[in-house]
């Protein structure tokens, strides 16, 4: 009876033991994104989404593209290789083309309006699209700021028609180089690290980045001007891979998802803060800053979205609920 008693005990000590180990485990979240790690949206994910999940988690980041090329990062999640990433709507669309609405120039007006569209039912939609065919959860979308024009040369743009044959740095894929072609210029593909020595050697004329992100990437350095056209809300969207999202608690999931508010609501107000900085920062750097006919390349830019391919795989009535909000 005492040897059974002891085998017994001993065999629950192991259980607990077992038990205790597994406890003590935390979850890693492995995550990529083609930005510094200095960028606000950065900065928000390692000092409030990391420290506001808890012991439970473990958030290795990446950043700079230091694992993956830019645009590989999504299949990386599906494949399982990555458990995060944030990553612009674009390349949601290169999956799911009803995403390519998301990229339209002058679609998504600011900050608070790409908000109100992702806690709409519209946002709705757009979770359900990533979820069932992605295989990835839509966490929140983080605001990077309003894209503008940044070029060489002293050549003045006030309409479309004058960026006609300007080498324009788009990121790779449909969607980003049909925007460069929205508002009159030639898109050229190339990878975000090699813009600074594109620039500088004049393999392309200009860029089209949020102001935030031309400084980080020094690029008014190797540029003359910055045409505010205004013609894209820069946002990315924080996905996680949904196998992993499902697997955790529903304390686990509400934390995640209350620990991506926090971290973007924090980012969002320091990228817009920075914005109106900018502005007097570059001219003070001796760059030409001015706003062209805003209104002409609205007009130029929603032709051509609207009579091109890309529209017709947007969702029906979609364009007008997003206006609507």
């Amino acid at each position: 009876m005492t040897r059974r008693l002891f085998t017994a005990a001993m065999l629950a000590a192991g259980l607990l033991a077992t038990a205790g180990h597994a406890m003590a485990d935390p979850i890693k979240l492995r995550f990529a994104d083609s930005t510094t790690a200095d960028a606000p949206r950065s900065k928000a994910l390692v000092d409030i989404f990391a420290k506001q999940l808890g012991d439970g988690f473990v958030f290795e980041p990446y950043f700079g593209s230091t694992l993956y090329k830019q645009g590989t990062e999504i299949v990386a999640v599906q494949r399982g290789n990555l458990e995060m990433a944030l990553m612009p709507p674009s390349d949601f669309a290169k999956q799911v083309p009803a995403f390519s609405i998301l990229t339209a120039a002058y679609l998504v007006r600011d900050a608070a309006h790409m908000k109100a569209i992702f806690e709409s039912e519209v946002g709705d939609e757009f979770k359900a699209m990533a979820r069932d065919t992605m295989g990835v959860v839509i966490l929140a979308p983080a605001y990077y700021g309003t894209r503008h024009v940044n070029l060489r040369g002293d050549k003045k743009i006030n309409v479309p028609e004058d960026l006609a044959g300007i080498k324009l740095r788009m990121p790779g894929g449909e969607s980003w180089q049909f925007l460069g072609e929205s508002i009159g210029a030639n898109p050229t593909a190339m990878d975000y690290a090699e813009v600074y020595t594109g620039l500088q050697t004049g393999a392309i004329d200009a860029q089209d980045n949020p102001l935030p992100n031309n400084r980080l990437m020094k690029f008014h350095e190797v540029t003359d001007q910055v045409v505010l056209t205004g013609h894209n809300v820069g946002f990315g969207i924080l996905l996680v891979s949904a196998k992993l999202f499902d697997s955790l608690t529903p304390e686990q999931q509400q934390a995640m998802q209350e620990a991506a508010d926090a971290a973007f609501e924090w980012s969002n107000a320091e990228y817009i803060k920075e914005e109106a900085e900018l502005i007097d920062y570059f001219k003070g750097e001796g760059l030409d800053v001015y706003t062209p006919d805003v209104e002409a390349f609205r007009a130029f830019s929603n032709k051509k979205y609207l009579d091109s391919e890309l529209s017709k795989e947007w969702p029906e009535g979609m364009l007008e609920k997003i206006n609507a909000l």
